[in-house]
């Protein structure tokens, strides 16, 4: 099966190069394309990841890092004919390290916000999540409104620097908020009692369930808002953004991007490299 799934990778990542072998042959002199350029002079690029955001991207038990996201930067670097190294770090630390030129793009499961959108570029949706909680099953109905979580005896975990932050602060003031900065920390308080629920993206929510059967969690049957997930940036290389918005479209409609989704959300299999 892996080497089936090696072997489309390799084959994508074929048809993107065939398809933008033109942008690389232009005119250096005539190019304005500084981060692009930098990633084909090193060969190399650099994607910035939490790392802690299964089946997005995770951390196995042996270090290596898999998932969605990671599989759609490899088919990026494959078409660029570089390689590609994973930066992984906080999530609340990914778009200062994209600021700064310390990673080329960041893959890590995060919201297209107006907000953000004003400092770093965006490509997407290549995936549509949305807000959800995890709990112990025997709180989840107690916390399946708005309002009954906006209360100061509740106790609330969410990672810092998300979406999932502002959600709690904007509508849940009341609520006592603590902040974390992965999401094994997050659902430690939850499964350890520190905290009577996790804010956070339904997949993460959904995905704990499974991988913590003993700890009898819960999350909502769907999410409580609409959040599409996209490719952040840097906003001084319109050709670069280009780039990877025409490889993002290639993706879609030769069917690759739903073949990644499926895989990763489908077959739970990965669940038991995780530690």
């Amino acid at each position: 099966m892996r080497k089936v799934r090696n072997f489309l990778v390799l084959m994508v990542a074929v048809g993107l190069m065939t398809m933008w072998c033109q942008v690389f042959a232009a005119d250096k002199s005539t190019r304005v394309s500084p981060v692009l350029d930098r990633i084909l002079a090193k060969k190399e690029l650099v994607v910035g990841t939490a790392a802690s955001m299964p089946p997005l991207n995770m951390t196995t038990k042996d270090g290596q890092i898999m998932g969605m996201e990671v599989d759609l930067a490899q088919l990026f670097a494959g078409a660029m004919g570089v390689k590609l190294t994973l930066k992984p770090m906080h999530f609340n630390e990914l778009l200062p390290a994209l600021e700064a030129g310390q990673v080329d793009m960041v893959l890590s499961a995060m919201t297209m916000t107006p907000q953000r959108n004003l400092k770093v570029a965006f490509v997407g949706p290549y995936f549509a999540s949305g807000k959800s909680i995890l709990a112990k099953s025997a709180n989840v109905e107690s916390l399946n409104e708005l309002s009954k979580m906006n209360n100061p005896d509740k106790v609330l975990v969410a990672l810092k620097g998300s979406t999932s932050q502002m959600f709690v602060e904007k509508l849940m003031p009341r609520a006592k908020l603590e902040l974390a900065d992965d999401y094994d920390q997050a659902v430690a308080m939850v499964r350890n009692g520190k905290a009577q629920a996790m804010v956070a993206d339904f997949p993460i929510c959904m995905v704990s369930v499974y991988r913590y059967p003993e700890a009898g969690l819960a999350t909502l049957t769907k999410p409580l808002m609409y959040e599409p997930l996209g490719i952040a940036l840097p906003p001084n290389d319109p050709l670069l953004v280009n780039w990877v918005q025409n490889s993002l479209n290639f993706l879609e409609k030769t069917g690759e991007l739903e073949a990644l989704t499926e895989r990763w959300f489908k077959d739970a299999s990965w669940i038991s490299r995780l530690p």
